[in-house]
Order: C-alpha cells, then structure tokens, then sequence
C-alpha cells in the first residue's frame, strides 16, 4: 500500500498531512524518526510530539487540535503502545475525528496484527498493567 499525499492539494483546514501517533520510547528514536524523515523528505507535512512537548494526566490542547487539523493518522502500534494511557486518549481522538472518512492507518511494528486484533501476546499484558 502506498500512502501518497499531495500537500499543496490539502483543503486548507489541514494544517498536516500526517498525525503521526506513537510510543516514544518505543519507536521515537528508531521507526517513527526514519517514517518521520522520509515523509518530510517527500513534502508530506507530519505532526510528531516532541519530547519537551509538555506532558502531564491529560493530552494537551495543542495534541488535539494537531490531531483535529490532520488528515490523516499514521498509528504505529508497538509492543508498549497499550501501555500508555496517552497513547489510549490519543488513539481515542483520532479514531473520533477521522474513523468515519477511514483516514486511519496503523502501523504494526514489532507486534502481531492478530494480537492487536486479539488483545493477546503483549497488547494483552499492556492492557492489563496495574
């Protein structure tokens, strides 16, 4: 599948072409930093929180509104990505703003498809983490 995005045709209600959500200590320094890249280097405009960006119980306005002016989501689901609840309230969002137009598409790195789908292997033990 190839993702191809144009982002001098975007509306102009996106601000991004690309909301990239992901588990930073998972993939921040090694999949997301090269998915990143390459985006940019092909003039796709990505959104990717950045590791001062101010962290707290509850996502920032900022994280919302950048998911809201996406236009797509690329969800690189990882090994400790459940584990998160920042990552759970942020995949709530996007799945909120862009589930009805299928503008979601996740990313299965280091993780089964099926234990996702399941909720087994370690998406289960992420899950349940007191």
């Amino acid at each position: 599948m190839s993702l191809k995005i144009n982002s001098t045709s975007s509306p102009p209600q996106w601000k991004y072409d690309v909301f990239l959500s992901f588990r930073g200590d998972d993939t921040r320094k090694t999949f997301t930093y090269h998915l990143y890249s390459a985006l940019e280097h092909r003039g796709i405009i990505a959104f990717r929180d950045e590791p001062q960006l101010q962290k707290g119980k509850r996502i920032s306005p900022e994280l919302f509104a950048a998911i809201e002016e996406s236009r797509f989501a690329l969800v690189v689901l990882s090994q400790n990505y459940a584990s998160s609840t920042w990552c759970l309230d942020e995949l709530v969002r996007i799945l909120q703003c862009m589930k009805a137009t299928e503008r979601v598409l996740p990313i299965f790195y280091n993780v089964d498809p099926s234990d996702v789908r399941k909720q087994t292997g370690s998406f289960r033990r992420s899950l349940h983490q007191p």
